[in-house]
């Protein structure tokens, strides 16, 4: 079992989970995690232990320093985390870990037990897949959901996926055993730029995160980083003509299949969050005349 710090009785918290491995192409979720602890101040309270579940010759441990010149193993792990976002009414629990080579169930049994003890309420999982969509466009970005209230709510699509499936995929399955509720949103990252990071991925999926919470999160450098990423996508595409060309097909495929899209609702909920996100910003007043 998951021996877990001593926590003060959390606010409705809400689980979000991320596992780096199959589930995690260019290591866009697991960065959404990061970055949550980072900008929501989150606390470790909580590891798995990995002598069970890892196997340490595909995830070997690694050797590191500390302050007073010791050296230290640092163990492959899954780590459990807790936060008090300023702006949201609930706690947070946060996942942050690495797929594991054996027992999957059972890793997923002690995590959510974890998640019961707790009081989660709700379970979010992240995850990223290698796809055939253009740098140059929005990032898309897929959600399920294991109740119809939640479909309706977030104005999802009923997963029709049938083939392999990892550690995301089979967490969310124990969620449904139960009787967890749980949300899962997928990025897709172009395949041709699959060497992580995918900065881009990395704030689609937050931006999601932001629909579902009804709340701003802070973005940092992303922004900036995913314009760069992108901008450092297109010289690599200027100097090959054939992925050049190759970028150009899939932009026109692309255009075609959102254009019943770029309207309607779609347009309400991106403008909701501009808005939402310039009524967080302080009023500097006006510019230089």
């Amino acid at each position: 079992m998951i021996e877990i710090d001593e926590t003060s009785d959390l606010v409705a918290p809400l689980v979000i989970a991320a596992f780096e491995g199959w589930n995690d192409a260019a290591d866009a979720a697991s960065s959404v995690i990061d970055h949550l602890v980072e900008v929501w101040n989150a606390r470790v309270v909580g590891t798995v232990d990995p002598e069970d579940f890892y196997d340490f010759q595909v995830n070997r441990p690694a050797v590191t320093i500390d302050d007073n010149g010791h050296r230290k193993i640092i163990w492959p792990t899954t780590q459990i985390a807790i936060a008090s976002p300023p702006d949201l009414d609930r706690d947070v629990i946060l996942i942050r870990g690495i797929e594991p080579s054996m027992r999957w169930r059972q890793f997923c049994a002690e995590l959510l037990a974890v998640c019961d003890e707790l009081g989660g309420e709700l379970v979010v999982t992240l995850g990223a897949l290698l796809a055939d969509t253009p740098h140059t466009r929005p990032i898309p970005v897929s959600g399920t959901a294991t109740e119809p209230e939640l479909v309706d709510r977030l104005k999802l699509e009923p997963s029709t996926y049938e083939g392999p499936t990892g550690i995301v995929g089979v967490f969310q399955d124990a969620c449904v055993r139960l009787d967890v509720p749980a949300v899962s949103y997928w990025a897709a990252v172009p395949h041709y730029v699959a060497q992580p990071p995918c900065p881009k991925a990395t704030l689609a999926l937050l931006g999601q995160l932001e629909n579902l919470l009804e709340v701003s999160i802070p973005l940092l450098d992303l922004p900036d980083d995913a314009r760069a990423w992108e901008r450092g996508v297109d010289e690599l595409a200027e100097e090959d003509e054939d992925i050049a060309e190759y970028v150009r097909s899939l932009e026109e495929t692309r255009d075609t299949a959102d254009l019943p899209e770029a309207s309607g609702e779609a347009i309400a909920r991106e403008f909701e969050r501009y808005l939402k996100r310039r009524g967080d910003e302080p009023d500097v007043g006006p510019g230089p005349a």
